[in-house]
């Protein structure tokens, strides 16, 4: 027998991928080589701006009223040890949100992961996804950052909150988009609820 090919059962699984792909199209799934990355992104330090400017403001006004009751060596220790610890926190939560939280966006998923040294990543499909939220406070709108809330029929995460994402209202738009596409090419509706 003058076969080349050593492994008749290497010249079958393009047949078998193929098959699979056809299964997969007609059931209105995807197969992830058609997965595309639409965003990528992290939680941004631009939205702890409220609260700093808030600790700022509680820092001088610590410092007011340890000047107005003309407080003594011990007193001003405490006054600057305790503006001292709030920052060191404001700084050390910052941080830890920022390395913390990471969100993809694809053409058939939103992934997110949580966590610093223990971490959860999770998966949402865009098929599942009812609605997409836009939240920003004040200073957020001032910042370009704000927090997006996603709802879907995803039993691990029927509310899905993204913190501190810069150009939140591109990045919600993009998400409504995303999801609103994927329903189309499985021939879904899309209710506004």
């Amino acid at each position: 027998m003058s076969d080349n090919n050593p492994n008749p059962a290497a010249t079958k699984a393009p047949d078998a991928a193929t098959a699979k792909e056809k299964m997969m199209n007609a059931a209105g799934g995807h197969s992830t080589a058609d997965e595309q990355e639409l965003w990528s992104g992290d939680y941004s330090m631009k939205a702890m701006a409220g609260l700093g400017l808030s600790l700022v403001v509680l820092s001088l006004a610590a410092v007011a009223l340890g000047v107005v009751i003309g407080a003594g060596g011990t007193a001003w220790m405490v006054i600057m040890g305790i503006i001292g610890l709030s920052w060191i926190g404001y700084f050390g939560v910052s941080l830890y949100r920022k390395y913390s939280f990471h969100y993809e966006l694809t053409t058939h998923r939103l992934k997110h992961r949580e966590g610093f040294l223990f971490r959860s990543m999770d998966r949402i499909e865009l098929i599942d996804v009812s609605d997409v939220v836009l939240k920003m406070g004040p200073i957020q709108s001032l910042m370009n950052v704000g927090n997006i809330h996603v709802v879907s029929s995803d039993v691990s995460h029927p509310q899905l909150v993204m913190w501190g994402i810069p150009n939140a209202k591109k990045v919600a738009d993009l998400v409504d988009n995303a999801r609103r596409e994927e329903r189309r090419k499985r021939g879904l509706h899309v209710h506004s609820i």
